[in-house]
């Protein structure tokens, strides 16, 4: 969820980031503080089947925050992950550029990677965002483009589905 108190400070400046101008890799202060945020929010899924509780925290291109969690459902199709919940509560509030997501599994020290429908709603928005995971050696950052190869996007649509 966007959270009313301040962000971390690495979390809080404007990163003038467009699609075409992205950083090969996200700055180290910036991604730990970003995976904190996405290990704050973890707290709050709602995982009573698996058991296997996951946060996500979504830095928006004008430097806001967006953290989601897994929400489960006995009816096991209409759950929803961590990294979607981030992105649609963002999208929600009209954010459509964001610079990197960060997404802590329950054990902080193995790789929690999104699942592929994950992935790609992730490059919907930025196949060159970066992503960051808790690892065993402490953070990973990947892009959604190298999780993802061969991605489903807009190019692939007639004229007609282009977006608008």
């Amino acid at each position: 969820m966007y959270s009313s108190r301040p962000p971390h400070p690495n979390l809080n400046r404007q990163s003038g980031l467009t699609d075409q101008n992205r950083p090969p890799a996200l700055d180290p202060d910036t991604a730990r503080a970003l995976l904190e945020r996405a290990r704050e929010a973890r707290a709050a899924a709602y995982a009573p089947y698996s058991r296997f509780p996951v946060g996500a925290a979504l830095l928006a291109a004008d430097g806001r925050v967006f953290t989601g969690v897994n929400v489960e459902n006995a009816s096991y199709g209409l759950s929803n992950c961590a990294e979607r919940t981030a992105v649609f509560k963002a999208v929600s509030e009209g954010v459509r550029e964001f610079a990197a997501v960060a997404v802590a599994g329950p054990d902080d020290g193995v790789e929690c990677s999104p699942c592929g429908a994950c992935r790609q709603v992730l490059f919907e928005f930025g196949p060159d965002m970066a992503l960051v995971l808790a690892s065993g050696d402490g953070v990973r950052v990947y892009t959604v483009r190298e999780l993802l190869p061969g991605a489903f996007d807009s190019d692939r649509l007639p004229v007609q589905g282009t977006p608008v």
